[in-house]
């Protein structure tokens, strides 16, 4: 009999990340490339074709490929679709479960890219052994994934845990986003996020920073990290407002859920401590008293090359 593994998609804003995954969670083979998200998403099918084919070449006669999970931003379980993706220009309904079971003939099980992380969470990180919790993915955009009793939250347009879109700021000269909205959450607390508050903070602040010399296209959020790491005074500064927002939205979302825990993920993530800290510290200020001290935040261990994990997850989980 033959081993049976999935191959599991992370499809982000900047880049995909795709591997062959074993029932235990074990990754054989994995790449990454540019989502070219801004390029026509007929480019980017050609692109996962390729990618993938070089994949499964690496497979023993032993191995089969048996199914496709995909954890990408706004997709829907229900209609297979990617729907109105803030952060690309693939259209208002992309049919992304279709094209790619078209190309690999095999079945395809998709859903948001956060709800992903949160099934591989609970499978194979942090969450193992728990029964509710949430986790936000902190990368080009924000997003939101809910485990409630043990089992995903997908709502009834299967669209829930859509945290960045959360509104935060209500001034008529909030920041825009992506999405149509303005103050959502995404927009203070993401990648992008910081990288509007780094520069705004540029603008109005005279210290040195190395940060002064990077473009917006080429600040990535590692790039941010590893500055406050050094003590870079304006980096530390958009952390400390970053973290305010979000502990003020977790504490918001304590409210409605009462989660075991919150778990953070991607490339902001990794400033580790300095996002931590301050981020706990706003949330206790504004918990409810009957949560105060019971609601941990978590930094994931899984490394972001391993976010295909989330994805394979979802694809062990469907039933043959």
């Amino acid at each position: 009999m033959k081993k049976e593994v999935v191959l599991g998609i992370d499809l982000g804003g900047t880049y995909t990340k795709l591997g062959l995954v074993t029932k235990t969670g074990g990754i054989l083979n994995n790449s990454r490339f540019d989502t070219n998200a801004r390029m026509p998403f007929q480019d980017f099918l050609k692109k996962l074709e390729s990618e993938v084919n070089d994949l499964k070449s690496n497979l023993g006669p032993e191995q089969q490929l048996i199914r496709i999970g995909i954890g990408a931003p706004n997709a829907n379980p229900q209609s297979g679709n990617m729907e109105n993706p803030p952060n690309f220009k693939w259209g208002r309904s992309v049919p992304l479960a279709k094209s790619v079971e078209k190309i690999f003939d095999l079945p395809v099980v998709l859903t948001n890219d956060a709800n992903a992380a949160a099934l591989g969470e609970m499978e194979y990180g942090l969450g193992k052994g728990m029964k509710n919790f949430v986790v936000l993915t902190l990368g080009t955009g924000l997003g939101g994934g809910i485990i409630n009793n043990g089992e995903l939250l997908t709502g009834e347009h299967g669209m829930a845990a859509e945290l960045g879109h959360v509104n935060v700021n209500s001034n008529p000269n909030a920041r825009q986003c992506n999405c149509g909205l303005k103050g959502c959450l995404e927009t203070y607390v993401s990648v992008t996020g910081i990288r509007r508050t780094i520069f705004e903070l540029i603008s109005k602040m005279t210290d040195d920073s190395p940060l002064r010399s990077i473009s917006f296209d080429e600040m990535t959020g590692e790039i941010i990290s590893d500055a406050a790491l050094e003590g870079d005074t304006i980096a530390l500064r958009a952390f400390e407002q970053t973290a305010e927002a979000l502990g003020i939205q977790l504490a918001d979302t304590a409210a409605h859920l009462d989660p075991e825990a919150f778990i953070l993920l991607g490339g902001l993530s990794k400033a580790g401590d300095i996002l931590l800290k301050p981020t706990i510290d706003a949330m206790e200020r504004k918990l409810f008293n009957a949560y105060k001290g019971r609601i941990k935040v978590l930094i994931s261990k899984t490394p972001s090359e391993n976010a295909i994990l989330g994805p394979a997850a979802l694809a062990w989980k469907v039933e043959h």
